[in-house]
């Protein structure tokens, strides 16, 4: 698909054009100049601003059909070239995915919004005092969001509000994010830092002594500067990849580390693939006190499992749920992926009455994205996956099942390249909500990354500015440098937190 763009002569829209026109066709091609080949249409734009941005597009289908739009937009005063431009672009956006949706005949439930955080606008609007039906109605005409889309963003902000009635005032303290960058083999959805860790024992030896350090450092600082952790996530890769003497290890330095460890929210470790659990380990888990991890079957259909990479068998998912419970896991989180190669409704049913069979405290049901790096995406033509209509259905089929259950959605993200232009749904029973989701998605704290392919994210307690920074993702990269990593996230966290140093100091 080739969609010629006329009349805006500034780059930086044919990005975000691409990315739009991206949730109508799967192989899109946009230019702001004239290519090869004809296209299947072209959209010209008249801009006009005048205390206001007046947007008209015209789209002129290379089968003869013409489609018009205008849309007006006010333009405060007092805003930067960079804020003045947003507006523009939103303008743009707007009129534009006007055109293509009476083109095509399909309406995206999300707008324009082609980001990974729409619950953020919300929480914006709400928490500056903005009435709920006005932040709806805005959210509506600017967004062109759908009113089903900003039921489900209310719903979830509630849940948040409810299980973290201080959100908005988290600043102060940090989250740890405590990446393991192994797993038994690679699924093939997957772009996360993960080596298979077989024949690599080596390298594990040597992260983990990395990871040590750089926990310890931290917690040094942390201490010292009197700041509180609200929660630790432990992700990867799969942390229960690595043996349970290494896990009892780790956890051990966690305790010695870290600020008053017995007074963080959460500690959740990820157990995602079944293979990796053992009695041993969760005796480990038992010991530190730790009882919500994930077990994700991600499907229930054995053939699935061994497309996707996936070298485990379902029985062996069922198991070592059972394992857990018996253990005396009480939170225990599993993902289901809708779209999966060779999945469609029939299937995807089968699963959501397998997990009916377990009743985990939360569910959380992702749509496939093919991402960029993944194996999937990269060999394409072998994974034929469902269309747009029947993967909304299996949302559909999803919202139902946990509304049946008793299950509430707490947290949402999206992905670029998402099948239907869906979503990710976190659902839980009440009050088994991840704290450290909500916080992650939301953006309302510091989260600090350690570990091979960790990323941080640095959040100015008071401006809100977000810094990013994120370790080497492969473990010889991560071995040869951790130390220079570790000194660079102590000197943002110091001029973060100045202020809190200058008061500690003074006493």
């Amino acid at each position: 698909m080739y969609i010629e763009i006329k009349g805006l002569d500034d780059e930086r829209f044919e990005r975000p054009l691409q990315l739009i026109a991206n949730l109508f066709f799967e192989e899109t091609t946009v230019s702001l100049t004239r290519k090869e080949g004809q296209p299947e249409a072209t959209v010209e734009f008249a801009i006009e601003i005048d205390g206001s941005v007046n947007v008209e597009a015209n789209l002129f289908a290379a089968d003869g059909r013409n489609f018009s739009t205008f849309y007006k937009k006010n333009l405060p005063t007092g805003l930067n070239e960079k804020e003045s431009f947003k507006v523009v672009k939103n303008t743009v956006s707007h009129a534009y995915l006007t055109v293509l949706q009476d083109w095509t005949g399909m309406v995206q439930n999300w707008g324009f919004l082609t980001g990974v955080r729409p619950t953020k606008l919300l929480h914006k609007k709400l928490h500056e005092g903005t009435p709920k039906d006005v932040a709806h109605r805005e959210l509506a005409e600017e967004y062109l969001i759908t009113p089903k889309k900003i039921k489900l963003m209310q719903e979830i902000i509630d849940r948040q509000l409810a299980v973290l009635p201080d959100l908005y005032d988290l600043r102060n303290e940090v989250s740890i994010y405590i990446g393991i960058p192994f797993c038994p083999t690679k699924c093939a959805y997957c772009t996360f830092p993960a080596y298979a860790i077989n024949g690599r024992q080596g390298s594990v030896n040597s992260f983990l002594g990395g990871l040590h350090y750089e926990m310890r450092k931290i917690g040094e600082w942390l201490k010292a500067n009197e700041i509180k952790i609200t929660t630790v996530y432990y992700g990867g890769g799969t942390p229960t990849s690595i043996t349970a003497e290494e896990m009892d290890m780790l956890y051990e330095e966690m305790y010695t580390s870290f600020p008053d460890v017995d007074k963080i929210r959460e500690i959740t470790v990820e157990a995602g693939r079944p293979d990796t659990i053992t009695p041993e380990k969760l005796d480990v888990l038992n010991k530190w006190k730790i009882d919500r991890i994930s077990i994700n079957p991600q499907s229930y259909i054995q053939e699935t499992l061994k497309a996707i990479g996936r070298h485990h068998t379902v029985e062996e998912t069922i198991d070592k749920y059972h394992l857990a419970r018996e253990a005396g896991m009480k939170n225990i989180n599993m993902d289901l992926i809708i779209g999966l190669p060779g999945e469609g409704t029939k299937e995807f049913a089968y699963t959501l009455n397998e997990t009916e069979k377990l009743m985990p405290e939360s569910l959380t049901v992702h749509t496939l994205s093919f991402k960029r790096a993944s194996e999937m995406t990269k060999n394409k033509e072998k994974y034929k996956v469902a269309d747009r209509d029947e993967i909304e259905e299996m949302m559909q089929l999803a919202e139902e099942w946990t509304a049946d259950y008793g299950y509430v959605p707490y947290y949402l993200y999206r992905q670029k390249n998402i099948l239907g232009n869906l979503e990710n749904v976190g659902y839980s029973l009440p009050g088994q909500e991840s704290l450290y989701n909500i916080i992650i998605m939301e953006e309302m704290q510091t989260i600090i990354g350690l570990g091979c392919g960790a990323s941080s994210k640095f959040i100015h307690p008071e401006t809100g500015k977000i810094t990013h920074f994120a370790n080497p993702k492969d473990p010889k990269s991560y071995n040869d440098a951790f130390e220079e990593y570790t000194e660079k996230k102590l000197a943002i966290l110091a001029e973060l937190f100045r202020k809190e140093e200058s008061a500690v100091a003074e006493k």
